[in-house]
Parts: C-alpha cells; sequence; structure tokens
C-alpha cells in the first residue's frame, strides 16, 4: 500500500467507553524524564493484503516480538490471516478501516457490497485509489458509516479478539465528517483508536532504502523519548506475487515495493534490531497492553 505522508495522519485521541462521550482535544504531551521507561509498540500494517504480505506476518510473529496486527478485512486474503492470528492470541488485532484500493491490476470494494456504498466506489465497483479520489466523487458520509460499520462488524464475527482501529493510507479520519464516523464506531464498539493513546508515531524505515532499513529502525530506537512510542510497519515477501503490484498513486509512489517490504521484514528480525531495543532497554508492548493500562477514557483526538 502507498503510506500517506505520516506527519499528516498521526495524532492522538482517546475514546470514552459510553456511547453518549465525546472525544477530547489532545494537548501538549509533557515528556517524562530520561530516567522515565521507555515503551514502544511495533504496529504492523496490511495484514489480509495478499498472501505474501502473511507468509511475512507469520516470520515476524516468530521472532517472538509483541506485535499489533492491522488486518484489512476488505481485502481477499484476510481470511488466511485471521487462522494465523488464532494460532496466536498473544498478538493484538486491529481493523485496518479500508476505504481505497491502489495497486494496479489487483483491486478491491466494499464490504457492504457496491450497490449499498455506491458514492465510495469507481464504475468497476472497486474503491477509489486514494483519498482525494473518494472525496471528489462526493462521498456520502451515511455511505462511509455502513462500509466501515460492515468491516467492524465482519471483524468482530471472525472469532478474533478485536483491540483496535486504526486508518489505511489514512483516509478514515482524512476529512472532518469521516473522521466524526470513525469515532462514533470506535466509541460505540469500544474499540481503541492507534494515535488517540498521546503515542509518538514513526516509520522511518518506511522511506529507506531496503539496505538502509536497518539502519533506519537502529536510529529510531536510539532517539525515542520516555513515554509511548510507535513506530508502523509494513512487511511483505519479495516474491512475484507482491513484485507484480504498482501503486496507481503519483504524489508518493515507493518504488520497488516487493522489496522494500521484504526489507523491513529483514530490519525488524535482525539482531541488530534486537541489540538496539536491548542496549536502550525499551519495553515491548502491544495496542492490548496500551488499552488495559490506560482504559479507553484516556484517548484524545490528535492536536492539528
Amino acid at each position: 500500500m502507498r503510506a500517506v505522508p505520516l506527519l499528516a495522519v498521526y495524532g492522538c485521541v482517546l475514546l470514552a467507553t459510553s456511547p453518549t462521550a465525546s472525544f477530547g482535544q489532545a494537548g501538549t504531551t509533557e515528556h517524562a524524564g530520561t530516567s522515565s521507561p521507555v515503551y514502544l509498540i511495533i504496529r504492523t500494517d496490511d495484514a489480509g493484503f495478499s498472501h505474501s504480505v502473511n507468509r511475512a506476518l507469520q516470520r515476524l510473529i516468530d521472532t517472538g516480538l509483541p506485535l499489533s496486527v492491522s488486518v484489512m478485512f476488505a481485502c481477499p486474503w484476510y481470511q488466511e490471516t485471521v487462522q494465523l492470528l488464532k494460532r496466536h492470541p498473544e498478538v493484538a488485532v486491529g481493523i485496518h478501516l479500508t476505504l481505497n484500493s491502489e495497486w494496479k491490476n489487483y483491486r478491491w470494494g466494499p464490504v457492504s457490497g457496491r450497490e449499498a456504498v455506491p458514492t465510495l466506489v469507481d464504475s468497476n465497483g472497486y474503491f477509489f485509489q486514494s483519498a482525494e479520489a473518494l472525496h471528489q466523487n462526493h462521498a456520502d458520509v451515511r455511505q462511509i458509516e455502513k462500509e466501515l460499520r460492515a468491516q467492524v462488524e465482519r471483524a468482530l464475527h471472525s472469532g478474533l479478539k478485536i483491540d483496535y482501529v486504526d486508518f489505511h493510507m489514512g483516509t478514515a479520519v482524512h476529512y472532518p465528517e469521516f473522521r466524526e464516523v470513525t469515532e462514533r464506531l470506535a466509541r460505540e464498539y469500544a474499540l481503541g483508536m492507534s494515535e488517540y493513546f498521546g503515542e509518538a508515531m514513526d516509520a522511518p524505515q518506511y522511506w529507506a532504502a531496503p539496505p538502509d532499513k536497518v539502519d533506519s529502525l537502529v536510529a529510531l530506537i536510539d532517539r525515542l523519548r520516555p513515554g509511548v512510542n510507535v513506530v508502523v510497519t509494513h512487511v511483505g515477501i519479495d516474491d512475484p506475487e507482491l513484485g507484480a503490484l504498482l501503486d496507481m498513486n503519483t504524489d508518493q509512489p515507493l518504488p520497488e515495493m516487493s522489496k522494500n517490504r521484504q526489507g523491513e521484514l529483514d530490519a525488524l528480525t535482525s539482531d541488530r534490531f534486537a541489540g538496539a531495543l536491548k542496549a536502550r532497554n525499551v519495553q515491548l508492548m502491544t495496542y492490548r497492553d496500551l488499552i488495559t493500562k490506560q482504559g479507553l477514557k484516556a484517548m484524545r483526538r490528535p492536536a492539528g
């Protein structure tokens, strides 16, 4: 998938458990002193996007690293992901809310059906390739809610324990009216929202060349600040399936996506990454841990 610019999407809001509660606005975060613990959540996105991504996810899980896995329940391979994650109940599971389909010759559409949400799909019945294209089609907010609700319901009926939601390409929170729907659904279903707990979000390795991704991750570990940090990752296997995909977006294309996703997997499973975590005494946690520790009432809408 194409990632939207990280700083444009990442922020933090905490949801209240009461259906009538409203979201507060996050203020300036006070950072703890250097003696305070440094926590890191490894969030890996796009599970269920393809078989290659699921294979990479299995390798990442096999390392024993605590993981938060965001599943695209609108994509064809999500059922394989569900079976994989049922074998690993220790993994925190999120719904990667999906309103875009950005790959040429490999497309997906709404869980609710193209006839139910006609303003969300193109002439072929698939999601649009970008948030901007969707918005320009005058997407009906009621249909946005219908589709996101269908994805949540599919996830909840999968048999997995669902902990949180996040947002494929940031689209589900890209526009104020979209964000309000997403927050309302998270509150209704008592789910956490990634970026809403005051976490420091980053993904520097995404933009690094494949051989340099481990250097980028090690540098990230070295500069982590006390408190909760999140690194957003996209893993895959460099094989013919993933190598055949071409991103239709032209604003920030990532060349050789297959090699880049393999590079992220190699970096995350490397001895150097493990060594950097140990050297900084970084405490790994999942979104399930964070929600248990802080509670849903802690959520605040990201500033900006």
